[in-house]
Parts: C-alpha cells; sequence; structure tokens
C-alpha cells in the first residue's frame, strides 16, 4: 500500500460516524501511511489469534480475568518498560510484531480482541496513561493493557489521578475518571504520542505526517491543521503552512485570531 492509499482509507474511516468508526483498521492504516509498503496481514492475524484465545478463556473466566490471561499472559502484550520513548511503540504494525509498546497503541489491540468475542470494552482516556473500561456484573473495572490487562482498582485510579496533578473534586470522582471515549479518540490519541514524540526530536516531517492522519480522522476538527502548519513551518514550507492554517480557519472560526496571527507572521517570512 502507497501512502496516498493509505490517505485515501484514512479519510473513508474518517468520514464515518462515531459508532461505526473502524478504530483497529484506521490505527492500522495510520502505521501503513507512516511505512508504506508494509504487510498488515501479521497484525491482523495477531488479533485473531488473541480473540480465539479469549474466547476459550471466556468459556470458563470472567471477562476480565479472561482479557488478563489470554492476551497479556498468553500473548505476551504488555507495555515496554525498557525503550519507552521508542517510536516503534506508537506503530501498530511494530507493536503487533514485537508485542509490546505504548498503553493506548496496545489498548487497540484489546479493543478489537475483546469486541470480536462480544466483551463491552472501551478505551478511557486517563490523564498520563491510558486505560480500558471493561463492563462486568459487578459493574465497570479499568484495566491496564501496559500491564497485561491487570485491574486497576478504585484507589489507584485515584493515586494516579493526584500523580497527574487533577484536583480532589475530580481525583475521587471514578465516574469521571472512568469516563470511555469514543474510538475516534483512541486513534487520535495515538496519533498525538506520535505527534509530540516527533516534536521533541526534531522531526517535523513525522510530525506533519501524523498531525495529517488526525486531520483525515477527525475531519470536522480544525486543531490538526494548526499543527500540520506548525510542522511544516518548522521544515521551511512556509506556502504549505499557510494552507493549512486556511483550513484551520474554514474549519472552525474559534481558530481564526490564533491561526491569522501565525499567518500574518509567515508572510512577513514569505516577503
Amino acid at each position: 500500500m502507497t501512502r496516498k492509499e493509505a490517505e485515501a482509507a484514512l479519510a473513508v474511516a474518517g468520514a464515518q460516524p462515531d459508532e461505526a468508526f473502524p478504530l483497529f483498521e484506521a490505527a492500522l492504516q495510520c502505521a501503513l501511511h507512516e511505512t508504506p509498503g508494509r504487510a498488515p496481514e501479521p497484525a491482523r492475524g495477531l488479533v485473531a489469534d488473541a480473540a480465539s484465545r479469549l474466547r476459550d478463556r471466556l468459556k470458563h473466566e470472567r471477562p476480565e480475568d479472561a482479557i488478563c490471561e489470554a492476551l497479556g499472559s498468553d500473548m505476551g502484550l504488555n507495555g515496554d518498560h525498557l525503550t519507552y520513548e521508542d517510536a516503534r511503540n506508537a506503530d501498530l504494525i511494530d507493536v503487533c510484531e514485537r508485542r509490546k509498546g505504548l498503553p493506548v497503541a496496545l489498548g487497540v489491540i484489546y479493543i478489537e480482541a475483546g469486541r470480536l468475542c462480544s466483551v463491552d470494552i472501551r478505551g478511557v482516556d486517563f490523564p498520563n496513561h491510558f486505560l480500558l473500561r471493561i463492563e462486568t456484573d459487578q459493574g465497570p473495572m479499568a484495566l491496564d493493557p501496559f500491564e497485561g490487562g491487570r485491574i486497576v482498582m478504585p484507589s489507584e485510579l485515584t493515586q494516579r489521578a493526584f500523580a497527574a496533578g487533577l484536583t480532589s473534586d475530580v481525583a475521587d470522582r471514578i465516574d469521571i475518571l472512568m469516563a470511555p471515549v469514543a474510538d475516534r479518540t483512541v486513534a487520535m490519541r495515538l496519533q498525538n504520542n506520535i505527534f509530540a514524540r516527533a516534536i521533541r526530536r526534531g522531526d517535523f516531517a513525522q510530525a506533519e505526517r501524523s498531525a495529517l492522519r488526525r486531520a483525515l480522522l477527525d475531519p470536522k476538527d480544525h486543531r490538526p491543521w494548526l499543527d500540520v502548519a506548525a510542522a511544516r513551518e518548522g521544515q521551511g514550507a512556509l506556502t504549505g503552512a499557510l494552507e493549512a492554517l486556511s483550513r484551520a480557519q474554514r474549519l472552525d472560526g474559534g481558530a481564526a485570531i490564533a491561526a491569522r496571527a501565525a499567518r500574518e507572521r509567515m508572510r512577513l517570512r514569505l516577503n
């Protein structure tokens, strides 16, 4: 698959309503867009294997235990504790091959395998650390894909919230801390991770690609285009940056002031 073909597939995914957003396939297309020419079949095969193992365990285990055992223990899908900043940890194809990665990348696999087995599992946009929410007979539970899908108790959620800088009126509210998010938000968070790491490395070309993917995945959001503009400016592509800022303005008038100021600054550099 070429990069243009991946962009076309991402545009199709982005046009879907939230309830039909294809999370795993969208994340897979993002990986193919970043590094074209790779085969997606091994990643799909790993998820199918994980779902098969999970289906067997669900026959005699509770869903929260079955997920931890099938994906965390049997499949070895855990976080990369030693080389956390490795760029491969945010690439779904690499994560499937290495069976380790960032919490949100692993979460995409856990969610897909769980849903193939009719498990009600969704992402939780927890600060500093992506989590999963699974519905059980005892109520919703939080799972940590970075720790092999282990259960995170409410007291630990509160501790993590305080550590992330949340105030007590939020950190003590489990209903807020465990609020599920749309699959599109999960896909966007994964690309945000890539963007942030690329900016820190000064890799503005990769930052532009990740921001463009976000723009395709959520075509109504003006913010990805602001990031596209910043990444293009970092590469010295000022005309392209101006075009991205114009797109941001057209999508959301609320972005107009900041975008206009940036456009004027770049026009001065062009003249």
